[in-house]
């Protein structure tokens, strides 16, 4: 895995005995020692996640916020300085290119954070997209580094390391502190269905700062946790991964993101044309979650059968809810087919797909 981006904590991952994989293009933890374990330390005390592969951009200049309502199609203008905005961005067939998130810092002055796997082409939409545009898009995405620490006891650790008042930073806002004696941008948003936050900072400060959450965090449970346990996290809550409820060829409307999707705002966005149709005339496909009342995981491009043993689709995402203790999952069906029953054969064994509206454990945050 030489060829392989690092995070400025590889070495730290290794000493406490991760097992690294490529993610993305880069070298990630996928756990410590089980996902299984990681998943409940999260869900009953709180886990330590190294995101630091994430990329950040800065939006600045006179018209940030008329690029912005361009670019996506959550409505920007709502923010104020301290909030942040998730919003999906998408191509003018309706395709969606990534979700993101956005930061009012300012006045024409904007923070961006997006996938990893997506950085590049991100980079270069975002640029053709701001030629229009009084503004300017930087890639700031080697000057920070990411820690999230999620839990019901994520709080009261980071507050223990911190004189900011993380008691009045709401749901989805953000303030400027330091933590441990790191400067950080906290940010309460998530990626679990749990509460807490997230810290951006600089990259030499990556080590010193994990390992001081580290400490304050073992008296309440607070553990490492790897890319696994967050992905079986966010299947729980119901949250979407690009690439699989969202893609190119999966707009949000699609992915069941119509809450994303702002059609009246002052200024159209990228793709409204095709979103408007898709939402006036519905959509061939759609996006529905499901479990199984069965152990077996559903992988990923399994074919999803129609009551007459059809095909009419596939599944998205799978994985085994370590609270509910059977399959969950996602898949992409005929719009037609959505009400079921559907089903999938798992090595001659037919099982079916029940549908359930996510989250599929309840959520701690917001």
């Amino acid at each position: 895995m030489s060829d392989l981006q690092r995070t400025p904590l590889r070495d730290f991952h290794a000493a406490h005995g991760a097992r690294l994989v490529d993610f993305a293009g880069w070298e990630m933890p996928v756990q410590y020692r089980s996902i299984l374990e990681e998943h409940k330390v999260v869900r009953r005390a709180a886990g330590l996640f190294d995101v630091s592969h994430m990329g950040e951009v800065d939006v600045r200049g006179p018209q940030a916020l008329e690029y912005l309502e361009h670019l996506v199609t959550n409505e920007v203008a709502k923010l104020h300085p301290g909030r942040v905005l998730y919003s999906p961005m998408c191509r003018e067939d309706g395709g969606t290119v990534d979700d993101l998130l956005v930061y009012m810092r300012a006045p024409q002055d904007y923070f961006l954070c997006i996938n990893a796997g997506n950085i590049a082409a991100d980079l270069a939409w975002m640029r053709a997209q701001a030629a229009a545009f009084d503004v300017t898009v930087t890639d700031r995405s080697a000057d920070y580094a990411l820690l999230a620490i999620q839990g019901p006891r994520a709080a009261e650790i980071v507050q223990s390391l911190t004189g900011a008042k993380l008691g009045a930073v709401g749901y989805y806002h953000f303030c400027e502190g330091t933590v441990a004696g790191v400067h950080c941008l906290v940010s309460r948003t998530g990626y679990t269905g749990e509460d807490g936050f997230e810290l951006y900072h600089a990259p030499g400060d990556a080590l010193a700062l994990a390992e001081a959450l580290l400490a304050a965090g073992r008296p309440h449970g607070l553990e490492l946790a790897g890319l696994g346990a967050r992905d079986s996290l966010r299947l729980e809550a119901g949250y979407p991964l690009y690439g699989h409820e969202l893609s190119a060829e999966i707009s949000p409307l699609t992915a069941g993101l119509g809450w994303t999707v702002k059609l009246g705002k002052a200024r159209s966005c990228v793709g409204h044309a095709a979103l408007l149709r898709e939402k006036t005339e519905g959509g061939a496909r759609k996006v529905v979650f499901f479990r199984t009342g069965d152990r077996r995981i559903v992988r990923a491009d399994t074919p999803v059968l129609g009551p007459s043993g059809a095909p009419v689709g596939r599944v998205l995402s799978g994985t085994l809810s370590p609270i509910l203790n059977e399959a969950i999952g996602s898949a992409l069906v005929e719009t037609p087919a959505a009400a079921g029953p559907l089903s999938v054969d798992i090595r001659g064994t037919s099982i079916a797909l029940l549908p359930v509206k996510p989250p599929f454990v309840p959520l701690k945050q917001g």
